[in-house]
């Protein structure tokens, strides 16, 4: 399992990928998986990741890391999946508008009312 997600560039290694099938962020077919775990062609996936979460079925079979554009013939993620994570990707773009940021360092009154927020003296 951690060698077909390194090699269709979820993840930037091996070890990440295995740290992820650990903390449960992998699921196959319903069920959370093991790096060790055998990836079968027909298999669907639940991939939790900082770029958002996937769901893809597995086409093809590899052990080896190569170009990103080989590495996305291995999967196809599902329409629901891609629908997802462009929705999330538009709210979080449409927040940044509304954030509002500081001009500058906080004065020391400011910096005296963050204290007293964060519950210290």
């Amino acid at each position: 399992m951690d060698k077909w997600l390194w090699a269709t560039r979820f993840f930037k290694t091996r070890a990440l990928a295995s740290r992820a099938c650990d903390l449960g962020r992998i699921q196959s077919n319903g069920q959370l998986a093991k790096p060790a775990r055998d990836v079968r062609i027909g298999d669907m996936l639940q991939i939790k990741t900082g770029g958002g979460d996937f769901q893809v079925e597995v086409l093809q079979l590899s052990e080896v890391r190569g170009p990103a554009a080989v590495a996305h013939t291995l999967y196809r993620e599902t329409e629901a999946s891609q629908e997802a994570r462009r929705k999330f990707a538009e709210e979080r773009k449409a927040l940044q508008q509304f954030e509002i940021l500081p001009e500058g360092r906080p004065s020391k009154r400011d910096r005296r009312l963050i204290n007293r927020f964060r519950g210290r003296s």
